[in-house]
């Protein structure tokens, strides 16, 4: 069982399908330069069965592919992301030196 994950772009998340089950998804806000995780979930019959990890893989590759950064909200998103070394490049940083 691998599964295959997609952009929905109208619905603004990826999808994870398993044989053409939805198994999972991740939600989002997009712009040119950054890509907002939100929300994470996957079906209960699927987790602990490498979905969420196909998700965030799949789009964060897409997100480099896209030159965006990624502004992880979702907690799923922002620990894979603490796991995986070679993604952390993605992360935006703001660039705003205002202070109080």
């Amino acid at each position: 069982m691998k599964p295959e994950v997609t952009d929905a772009p109208d619905a603004k998340r990826y999808e994870a399908r398993v044989d053409g089950t939805l198994a999972g998804v991740a939600t989002y806000i997009r712009t040119p330069e950054v890509i907002a995780f939100l929300h994470t979930e996957v079906e209960p019959e699927y987790e602990g069965q490498g979905v969420g990890s196909a998700i965030a893989r799949a789009a964060l590759d897409e997100a480099r592919a896209r030159g965006q950064r990624v502004l992880a909200a979702c907690p799923f998103i922002a620990g894979w992301i603490a796991h995986h070394p070679d993604y952390q490049d993605l992360e935006y940083q703001p660039r705003s030196t205002v202070s109080d």
